[in-house]
């Protein structure tokens, strides 16, 4: 399941999200969006876990919680839109 993270401090790598979503189960993919232009973070990201179960405790646990002093959101990601 694909979890869409909300509200990354702006020093947050994708090691750090990857370290707190292990606590919930195993993690294929982290990433933090980066901005091309100034490359800095642009405060959300993306993580990856192949069990549902585990997903879904992970979602329920950190939504609203603090994490590196920030406040997250965080809810499952819904399918990209295609682009034309």
């Amino acid at each position: 399941m694909k979890i869409f993270v909300a509200k990354l401090g702006f020093k947050t790598t994708a090691e750090d999200l990857r370290a707190y979503f292990e606590q919930y189960g195993q993690v294929d993919e982290c990433k933090v969006i980066m901005d091309h232009e100034t490359g800095r973070s642009k405060c959300y990201g993306f993580v990856e876990m192949p069990n549902d179960s585990e997903a879904y405790k992970a979602i329920v646990e950190t939504d609203d919680m603090e994490f590196m002093g920030s406040v997250l959101q965080v809810k499952k990601s819904r399918p990209q839109k295609k682009s034309k």
